[in-house]
């Protein structure tokens, strides 16, 4: 019996690598065109729900990496003497495009990633958002003058491009975040080289075709692929001027320091514990389902999920409600339009979210919904952790200091507004914050006094649209610009300072003429 088991494990592991060795290696994207990669190494590509092997992504050689930024740093030095109102014609086709296979991408989206179909609409359209805010960049690339600030002088200021552009973009927002770069990359002149999430790259390649399809030149929007070498990669190459990431806070760091140390630009968005405070005068339905889709959608693989809920006062006696609420979300394949709650990323993804919660526990936190036992007859394989629900949290316990990443909303109670605002502010990340209120003398102290860079009102996710700053505070940004808004046309571009001086005299004689009036 043993022998024949040993067979069989046998077969098998020379089945899976049979599959493996077959299975579609996902090409580089760089010259405006899909080019295979010579790499040796690859990184299965899995979907979260069944485990099934969807494709392999390379870990792009030196070589190729090396010949995708030369590439682009010759097409930038044309795209950027294009006039910009020809650079924003061009964005206005790929925005089409985007929308007519905006489904698509979604689907793409929902089997890489995991999460449902209405979250991975919504990852598309905030991505299509941005789109169109960098349509208006012939407006948002005007530069200031002055005349006369001398007898005969003026001055003017004029925004250029810097050159080539790196994004490194995390596996939960696979469209949203590669869309927060490349638009306002590419319409203020640059050349763009994204390196996506090795778990979800295909959406950026449905991007980076559909840019070429809307007439962008080859080697203006390129992608290649890989992990950490590919990262450091970017943040080394001298021709890379600045570097825009995504993702958890070790990594971010680690982007930022070693870029800056290379003397790039660096705008880094990083962790986040969002807390949501709720007043007892609130509006208990907007306040509970705003708080149940902030802290559970996505299976809180968001940058922007509410994990802490502080309530205030007797606004304690609304935690059966609640409960109720999470009990009710169903948890499923994201293909599975019934689906609330979808898997988590990875199995150590899933493994750590479920390890934080057990060492939270044993601190002294109470389950009243524990999600670790989830079990799905459908898919058994997948990493799902259910809606978790911890009560009796303090800051000392791990699941309040840490970021878990996942399915889970602690809360905490607290007597007075002035105890929240204290526990918010005492933490280490900023990236947003809600308070649920109908006082509009509560609303104003807490938006004066809160130390967070965006604030909800009533409204669980402040995400801002994009055209205002995306504007994290405090742990959870590096980085002197913001993605969004005037701080990222800023990032982009390099201001250039011209001061002239012009004295005409006055003559008949045509030698002498002086033919420099404006």
């Amino acid at each position: 019996t043993d022998t024949v088991w040993l067979l069989l494990q046998r077969l098998a592991r020379s089945s899976e690598e049979h599959t493996n060795s077959r299975m579609a290696t996902l090409p580089l994207y760089f010259a405006g065109e899909e080019q295979a990669s010579t790499a040796t190494e690859a990184i299965d590509v899995l979907n979260p729900a069944t485990q099934e092997l969807i494709l392999r992504v390379p870990c792009t050689t030196q070589a190729e990496m090396e010949a995708i930024v030369d590439n682009a740093s010759v097409a930038q030095k044309s795209w950027r003497e294009v006039p910009v109102q020809q650079r924003v014609r061009v964005l206005m086709k790929f925005h089409a495009l985007v929308n007519e296979a905006k489904d698509e991408i979604a689907w793409a989206i929902v089997k890489e990633n995991g999460k449902t179909k209405l979250d991975a609409d919504g990852d598309v359209f905030r991505g299509v958002e941005v789109i169109e805010h960098a349509m208006a960049m012939p407006s948002h690339m005007m530069g200031e003058a002055m005349e006369q600030i001398s007898r005969n002088m003026d001055t003017v200021t004029v925004k250029q491009p810097l050159g080539v552009i790196a994004g490194i973009a995390p596996f939960n927002f696979p469209a949203m975040i590669p869309l927060w770069m490349m638009p306002i990359a590419v319409a203020t002149g640059n050349a763009f080289v994204l390196k996506p999430s090795e778990r979800v790259p295909t959406a950026s390649m449905m991007l980076a075709k559909l840019a070429t399809k809307a007439g962008l030149p080859n080697g203006i929007f390129n992608i290649l692929h890989g992990g950490k070498d590919a990262v450091n990669f970017l943040c080394d190459h001298p021709t890379v001027r600045a570097v825009s990431f995504v993702g958890s806070g070790a990594i971010g760091k680690h982007v930022y320091n070693r870029s800056t140390a290379n003397g790039k630009r660096c705008q880094c968005n990083m962790g986040a514990k969002n807390h949501a405070v709720v007043l007892p005068d609130a509006d208990r339905d907007n306040a509970l389902n705003g708080i149940v889709g902030a802290a559970f959608g996505a299976a809180g693989q968001r940058c922007m999920a509410i994990s802490v809920c502080v309530l205030v006062g007797q606004a304690k006696e609304w935690l059966p409600e609640l409960e109720k609420r999470v009990k009710a979300l169903k948890v499923g394949n994201g293909a599975d339009k019934e689906t609330d709650v979808g898997p988590m990323i990875t199995k150590q993804a899933l493994e750590r979210a479920v390890g934080i919660i057990a060492a939270s526990v044993e601190s002294g936190a109470t389950p009243l919904i524990d999600g670790r036992q989830v079990s799905l007859a459908a898919c058994p394989q997948g990493n799902f952790l259910g809606p978790t629900l911890l009560t009796g949290v303090s800051p000392l316990m791990p699941c309040y200091k840490e970021e878990i990443f996942g399915p889970v909303l602690c809360v905490v109670e607290l007597p007075t507004l002035s105890d929240a605002i204290t526990l918010v502010n005492d933490n280490p990340m900023g990236n947003g914050v809600a308070l649920f209120t109908k006082s509009g003398a509560a609303a104003r102290k807490f938006q004066h006094e809160i130390e967070v860079g965006q604030i909800g009102i009533n409204v669980p996710v402040p995400v801002p649209l994009p055209f205002f700053c995306w504007s994290s505070s405090k742990g959870s940004i590096l980085g002197d610009h913001h993605f969004y808004g005037k701080s990222s046309i800023a990032f982009h571009t390099q201001i250039k300072t011209i001061v002239s001086r012009w004295d005409f005299v006055e003559s008949t004689d045509a030698s002498t003429l002086n033919f420099s009036g404006r």
